[in-house]
């Protein structure tokens, strides 16, 4: 899935990803970029896109970005607006007790769809990825849109946030929800081993509790619980917080407007 991606003409007509992938960045950088949106220098547009595919799952550093493109910090701050736009990527902000700091904090960045992101970075077959120095990114910005898509398909807000401390402790998603949070760590590897949960027994020991600790990883066994959570295979994945606001068979429920 990392490789291939969600769109869906690639499953439902067999297409091979890196091919169909490349007609949809030409499409995109040609009608949505040049026509639509006025970008006269595609060149440098398209080297600021694989720039960012580069750094999924990364802080985001828009000063680097533009030294590396050669445009100005104002000028990427356009272009990632474009890109969000577009619904080609999406930021997720840092987590503070405090909601001021949380505004003004540097967001992590991740593609809507994390196919796109894997081709951007030049795999062209799946066996690259086993081995890719930004398996564990990809595999990050996986659960990371998953966990969008399952707020959005529910008619919820986008209340996901991370958590890092000058210290380097971090916890690569939370959903705070009704006064509960969820903290989600997502490791690539097929196994599980107690130091995978460290960094949510931090945050509930020293932030702030959390109602729920999970490890989503890299392996297809359903939930397991651990001394420090449970460990859930990327498949199985859900936002539990989200469910009490899903009607029958999953639909949300629909209140009347005032």
């Amino acid at each position: 899935m990392l490789y291939r991606g969600f769109y869906p003409a690639i499953h439902s007509r067999g297409l091979l990803p890196y091919e169909a992938l490349s007609f949809y960045t030409t499409t995109y950088l040609e009608r949505d970029v040049r026509n639509v949106l006025k970008i006269s220098d595609l060149g440098r547009f398209e080297l600021f896109l694989r720039l960012c595919a580069g750094r999924v799952g990364q802080v985001l550093n828009m000063q680097r970005i533009g030294m590396e493109t050669g445009v100005s910090g104002e000028t990427i701050r356009s272009w990632l607006s474009v890109l969000e736009a577009s619904h080609v990527v999406f930021l997720l902000k840092p987590w503070h007790a405090n909601l001021g700091k949380r505004l003004v904090k540097r967001p992590k960045l991740y593609f809507v769809d994390v196919g796109l992101a894997a081709y951007l970075i030049g795999i062209r077959s799946r066996d690259q990825v086993d081995t890719h120095p930004l398996r564990g990114n990809l595999f990050e910005n996986l659960v990371v849109a998953e966990a969008a898509k399952q707020l959005h398909n529910a008619g919820m807000p986008l209340d996901l946030n991370y958590y890092r401390d000058h210290k380097g402790h971090e916890v690569d998603l939370l959903h705070e929800q009704g006064g509960r949070i969820a903290g989600y760590e997502m490791k690539a590897t097929r196994t599980l081993t107690p130091a995978l949960f460290k960094g949510l027994g931090y945050f509930g020991s020293q932030v702030r509790r959390l109602d729920k600790n999970v490890v989503v990883h890299g392996g297809n066994r359903e939930t397991r619980e651990w001394s420090g959570g449970q460990g859930v295979g990327w498949a199985e994945f859900r936002l539990e917080t989200a469910a009490p606001l899903l009607g029958k068979n999953g639909v949300p429920e629909r209140t009347e407007s005032v």
